[in-house]
């Protein structure tokens, strides 16, 4: 058994990690989740630490990611409120639907998730003054993949980063930098209602949230800084095996393989 201390410091430390993994990959879960079920919370607990804890995450990416956000204000108008509702109905269902129900389901999206991560882009790059129309079906299929990735983030959140990419890869005409960075404001303030929304539903573990909130905070600032120099393709192709080894995992824990 650790002692307070060293409690600290482990979190601070996984914090710190996650927090880098999330802004630049999306895929924070994939390293603090696994620590604090092996700290010993149950998973719902565990799961509602790490989204509380992910909330400073934002406070540092979002600062850092000023320079790609500028310019993307209507972007942001649909994909925010969008993630924000999802997450509102994501968090009240964590308290509704058990937890085995739908962990049976997150290992397919994950997967999908990765593999649509990996598939080349070939988006028309909207010029200046130019037009482009898009199909109504297909606005509203973007708009309802991102309302979901909010729910999805609210309930249970392991890689709905990599989710979030993944719809964003199709949808965006912007490059990795600027679609990641949308990523992390609109799921950080997923993260933040979500937070209150567990709150007023269970007990927040504090003494956990607080280390590993400092580490994300540190984390998240550095994410976005290491993004703008490191190839796209590159970081796909280590969200995509992050993605893979993360829904292996859940894949073993739902079905016992």
């Amino acid at each position: 058994m650790f002692t307070f201390g060293e409690l600290i410091v482990i979190l601070v430390v996984v914090g710190i990690v996650a927090g880098i993994v999330s802004t630049a990959a999306g895929l924070a879960s994939l390293v603090s989740y696994p620590v604090l079920l092996a700290l010993g919370l149950p998973p719902v607990t565990a799961n509602v630490t790490n989204t509380v804890g992910l909330v400073f995450t934002s406070f540092g990416a979002v600062p850092a990611s000023r320079r790609e956000l500028r310019g993307h204000g209507q972007e942001l108008k649909t994909l925010i409120p969008l993630t924000l509702v999802g997450s509102i109905v994501g968090a009240i269902l964590l308290f509704i639907i058990p937890a085995a129900t739908f962990a049976k389901v997150v290992p397919f999206f994950i997967l999908i998730a990765e593999i649509l991560v990996l598939i080349p882009r070939h988006i028309h790059i909207k010029q200046p003054g130019e037009i482009v129309v898009t199909p109504k079906w297909m606005t509203a299929l973007a708009w309802l993949g991102i309302f979901l990735v909010g729910a999805y983030t609210g309930y249970f959140g392991a890689a709905g980063g990599v989710l979030m990419l993944s719809i964003l890869s199709f949808t965006s005409a912007a490059p990795f930098v600027v679609y990641n960075a949308q990523k992390n404001l609109a799921l950080g303030l997923a993260n933040i209602v979500s937070a209150v929304v567990y709150g007023l539903q269970t007990p927040i573990q504090w003494r956990y949230v607080l280390p590993l909130g400092i580490g994300f905070l540190i984390g998240g600032s550095l994410g976005p800084r290491i993004v703008r120099h490191l190839p796209a393709r590159l970081l796909k192709i280590v969200i995509g095996i992050g993605a893979l080894g993360l829904a292996a995992s859940l894949f073993k824990s739902a079905y016992g393989l």
